[in-house]
């Protein structure tokens, strides 16, 4: 194929690209862990930043222009950002476990650009119409909220459950809203921090303990006290190996752990204890296929993420609100990008 072929075959498949997209007018971004972790730090795992990044992907805002390829949206539609967007249909793409793409593109993990911006770019696939009735921050709080959709679906949790939740934090506390309206009978609840504990019970869980010198064996105990027997599944959303034995020693046999929480990347855990007594241990990475579900909730008041947002700034102050977040003030802290609007 000679040069001129091969440019015209670029600009026809950049045409494609840039006409299944629209350009968004960003309205509110929550301040995750990670972009903390980027920002101090420069890596998490293997994802390293080796140039300048745009942070943020917990987002929403309203479109300005879509492409002619975009049917589904128009100007002036209010939409929530799913961050993650495969870049070719691959196996993963074709079993609905897009999440798993090892090429996928993703806000905010290097080397993609993230949208804590005043303008952005996306793909229209990964825009989701947001009713009348949910705000703009809870469109935004999707994202993490997604996260509780898919670790409570693969844990399993039903009418019933009985669920022990490590940590509460944004990822705790969305783990316990979510198991609630799944149907859980009784949450308990772990951290180090009281405050984020009364934060727990505000949003739904049943019992808290606020961890101090405890092994995890008698932390362990202690979740059975509470609950009057063991529970069946184990929500982990720290990372911290102390908390992963916890929760495997929690776990009554036949159960399940789900292992949400990313710290380092080896840890000592009593993995004989969890093997001989069928203790099922799963991951999870992000999520897939949530948004539509989240919306749906959302919309039918079904779940409240509301009390989740605890500080808002202006998008000027953003490293005030990245100072707030690493001091770990608050709960979910939003910035505000759209200078006329900074209502929720």
């Amino acid at each position: 194929m000679d040069m001129p072929s091969v440019l015209k075959c670029i600009c026809v498949v950049l045409a494609r690209l840039f006409s299944a997209e629209v350009l968004l007018r960003m309205h509110s971004v929550g301040i995750c862990g990670s972009d903390v972790h980027y920002w101090q730090h420069g890596r998490i795992g293997d994802f390293v930043v080796k140039d300048p990044m745009v942070l943020g992907h917990e987002a929403s805002g309203t479109v300005v222009k879509v492409g002619s390829g975009v049917t589904h949206l128009k100007p002036g539609d209010r939409v929530a950002i799913e961050p993650g967007v495969p870049r070719e249909t691959d196996e993963f793409c074709k079993t609905g476990r897009y999440n798993l793409s090892p090429t996928i593109f993703f806000c905010a993990t290097p080397p993609d650009d993230g949208n804590l911006c005043r303008y952005y770019k996306h793909s229209a696939s990964y825009c989701y119409k947001l009713p009348d009735n949910v705000t703009f921050e809870e469109g935004a709080l999707i994202e993490p909220l997604s996260v509780g959709i898919h670790a409570c679906k693969r844990a399993g949790v039903t009418l019933g459950s009985k669920v022990f939740v490590c940590g509460a934090g944004p990822i705790g506390l969305v783990n316990v809203i979510v198991a609630k309206m799944m149907g859980a009978a009784t949450v308990v609840v772990t951290d180090l921090s009281a405050s984020r504990l009364q934060k727990a019970k505000e949003v739904g869980a049943d019992f808290i303990i606020q961890v101090k010198n405890e092994s995890p064996q008698e932390v362990a105990s202690k979740v059975e006290s509470l609950l009057g027997c063991m529970p069946e599944i184990t929500v982990e959303c720290t990372g911290v190996q102390a908390c992963i034995q916890a929760g495997i020693y929690a776990t009554r046999s036949g159960g399940t752990l789900v292992l949400v929480g990313l710290g380092p990347e080896m840890v000592t855990v009593p993995i004989v204890n969890a093997a001989v007594r069928e203790v099922d241990i799963r991951g999870i990475f992000r999520y897939c296929n949530t948004w539509p579900v989240a919306i749906a909730l959302l919309a039918s008041k079904r779940i409240n993420v509301k009390p989740l947002v605890t500080h808002r700034f202006p998008l000027e102050k953003a490293l005030e609100a990245f100072e707030a977040t690493k001091r770990g003030e608050g709960v979910k802290v939003m910035l505000k990008c759209d200078p006329t609007d900074h209502n929720p």
